[in-house]
């Protein structure tokens, strides 16, 4: 099961009240979570753990990654707020950002999705989570639940987030050997080979576990703008020209991958989670047209939604209870998945948000 990390100020805040470890545990425990509290030895070994929390999350449940979903999602269970409407706004400039995927490609891995993020305003936490740290700081990322669940530590899927405005598209991703790719990657101070670079990564904690990917490849993917400019090089590390930072208002996100499915799910749990943060939130994601090596042009993210009906007896008699369809839609509401009666009460009309990619089927 993965787990999550969080700060409880950051917690607290997002939530709007404080808690106590066991109020939060009782709620945890009732929307279907389990938190864990650091125990003394251990804070006393590292002081910063009195401040955080640990919360269990469900494997498939994608939306609950990060701090921005647990507590949207716990907000929406105590009928605190509503389920926020999920959708793409035209592009601001008129054109839609592209990104052309060449056939090479396939050699190593073959398919890519992408998407905007408009007028976003970071923070130094949400630096943390979107953006791109040096290796010494002590937490490069706060996306890693996302990397290491679905993403299968990036060999499934790997995610690069770009300021866009110090590049320009249309952006090209293509695969190249080794020896032919250069360019300044994060944290390093010159533009260096991928040869170079591996050799010095394998040395990193931090990013030589996912070497072993594409180590052996004779071409390795490479993503980079019109004018040539490396934006990264998946899925080990991204280009230092278009990190983020405070200033930056327009994120570029691009993920590769080897599983078109799970690559789609990720872009869009990306673009819902943090779309909050655009200046009108949830409506700053801005399609991306990919164009694939046969030429035919999709748009993502998909961001799908699709409704499911229920019988109201038939769920009350697998489940072993006895609750009226207007009780039933309520609780289905409260789990983000907003639903009404219809056929006197008998049947609940639920709709599915592309934040729930583990709802399958009605039952």
């Amino acid at each position: 099961m993965p787990t999550v990390e969080v700060d409880k100020d950051e917690l607290f805040q997002k939530l709007g009240k404080r808690y106590s470890f066991e109020e939060f545990d009782e709620l945890c425990f009732e929307f279907g979570l389990e938190p864990e509290e650091a125990d003394d030895e251990d804070i006393k070994a590292n002081p910063e753990l009195a401040n955080q929390w640990k919360i269990e999350i469900g494997a498939n449940r994608y939306d609950l990654l990060c701090i921005e979903g647990i507590t949207r999602a716990i907000l929406i269970f105590l009928e605190k707020s509503q389920a926020p409407r999920y959708k793409t706004v035209p592009p601001c400039t008129g054109k839609m950002q592209q990104l052309i995927i060449k056939p090479v490609t396939a050699q190593v891995r073959p398919h890519a999705v992408a998407a905007v993020l408009r007028n976003i305003t970071f923070t130094p936490v949400l630096l943390l989570t979107l953006g791109h740290y040096s290796f010494q700081k002590q937490h490069f990322e706060r996306i890693v639940p996302t990397q290491t669940g679905i993403n299968r530590r990036r060999t499934l899927v790997a995610i690069g987030t770009h300021d866009l405005d110090t590049i320009q598209g249309p952006f090209i991703y293509d695969a190249q050997p080794p020896s032919d790719i250069k360019f300044q990657a994060l944290s390093q101070k010159e533009e260096k080979t991928a040869v170079e670079l591996m050799e010095i990564y394998s040395g990193e904690s931090h990013l030589r576990q996912y070497l072993h990917i594409i180590q052996d490849k004779p071409v390795y993917p490479i993503i980079y703008d019109q004018n040539g400019v490396v934006l990264s090089m998946p899925p080990i590390i991204n280009g230092d020209h278009s990190k983020i930072s405070l200033k930056t208002r327009n994120v570029f996100i691009e993920c590769t991958a080897t599983d078109l499915n799970k690559a789609k799910i990720v872009l869009d749990t990306l673009v819902t989670m943090f779309s909050q943060y655009c200046d009108v939130p949830y409506q700053g994601i801005e399609p991306a047209e990919v164009i694939q090596p046969d030429g035919t042009r999709v748009i993502y993210p998909e961001l799908p939604y699709r409704f499911e009906e229920i019988d109201v007896a038939d769920v009350n008699g697998k489940v072993g209870i006895n609750i009226s369809g207007k009780e039933m839609a309520r609780l289905l509401t409260k789990m983000c998945l907003v639903s009404e009666t219809f056929d006197n009460d008998t049947k609940v009309k639920v709709e599915v948000p592309p934040t729930r990619h583990d709802i399958l089927y009605s039952i």
